[in-house]
């Protein structure tokens, strides 16, 4: 009797065995892809300084390339980064071209419907980018709600929605990317741009000749994270772990210091 039982939990051990990472990849298929083809593909847009942002050589540099790129060693994968203009990102990874965004995204629950978050790796908040000492002397949004002032912001970014939500009364030009919404300030077409704090502060520093200004302090406070597939337990639950432990031993705090604090890195862009 003791035998046959033995023999039973041998069987049962044995199917456990085979079926148990069967039943895991078809629950995760995107982790399962990342597995079989030895490739992480990360979307990022490339020109969201200083989460991404092409060097003098053309090569991809930033916090979220680093991030990725930890990512993708912890995972022992190859990293693939996908250039995307930001609005065409989260329907990228909705449409499986792309395993996962980090491009300074921030977390909403409008996007958190469409797909997971892990996170936040940081926190920012919305600024302007201007070339008017008004403007950058404003401590309430309220104050900027004016017909006569034409705003640029990201398209399909949480700037765009804050402009037509809390800006409602200004004038609105969407931009592809940082560089062309950076452009319209310079050459005065828009009186400001809006986007995330740290961008706005080190378009200042990385443009000392064109009387750049920015706010002090930010208008809102907003969650930095990693978009992923929903409905992929196990890819989420994976990342999660690796960023705590990221984060537990300090590499985070070094990224964010390095990126957004110290501004040596400003030599390798044009």
């Amino acid at each position: 009797m003791i035998r046959k039982i033995a023999g039973l939990c041998v069987v049962i051990a044995m199917a456990a065995g085979v079926s148990g990472p069967v039943v895991a990849a078809e629950n995760s298929p995107v982790l399962s892809r990342i597995v079989t083809s030895g490739e992480l593909r990360v979307g990022m847009s490339g020109s969201q300084p200083p989460f991404s942002v092409k060097s003098k050589s053309g090569k991809l540099i930033g916090y979220d390339v680093d991030l990725a790129n930890l990512l993708a060693a912890a995972m022992n994968v190859e990293l693939k980064i996908v250039e995307k203009p930001f609005a065409q990102l989260l329907p990228a990874l909705e449409a499986g071209e792309v395993d996962a965004v980090m491009s300074g995204m921030t977390m909403t629950p409008e996007r958190n419907l469409r797909v997971a978050f892990v996170g936040p790796f940081m926190v920012s908040g919305k600024s302007i980018l201007t070339k008017s000492s008004t403007l950058a002397s404003i401590q309430e949004a309220e104050d900027i709600d004016q017909s006569r002032i034409k705003l640029v912001a990201l398209e399909g970014s949480t700037s765009e929605r804050f402009v037509k939500k809390v800006l409602s009364k200004t004038q609105f030009i969407p931009a592809k990317d940082y560089d062309q919404a950076v452009a319209a300030v310079m050459d005065g077409s828009a009186d400001a741009m809006v986007a995330d704090f740290p961008i706005c502060a080190l378009s200042v520093m990385r443009y000392p000749d064109a009387g750049f200004a920015t706010l002090s302090e930010p208008l809102t406070i907003e969650p930095i994270g990693m978009a992923l597939p929903a409905g992929d337990s196990l890819l989420l639950n994976m990342v999660e772990n690796y960023f705590g432990a990221l984060e537990g031993i300090g590499v985070l705090d070094k990224l964010e210091q390095k990126w957004f604090e110290d501004g040596s890195w400003l030599i390798q862009v044009p």
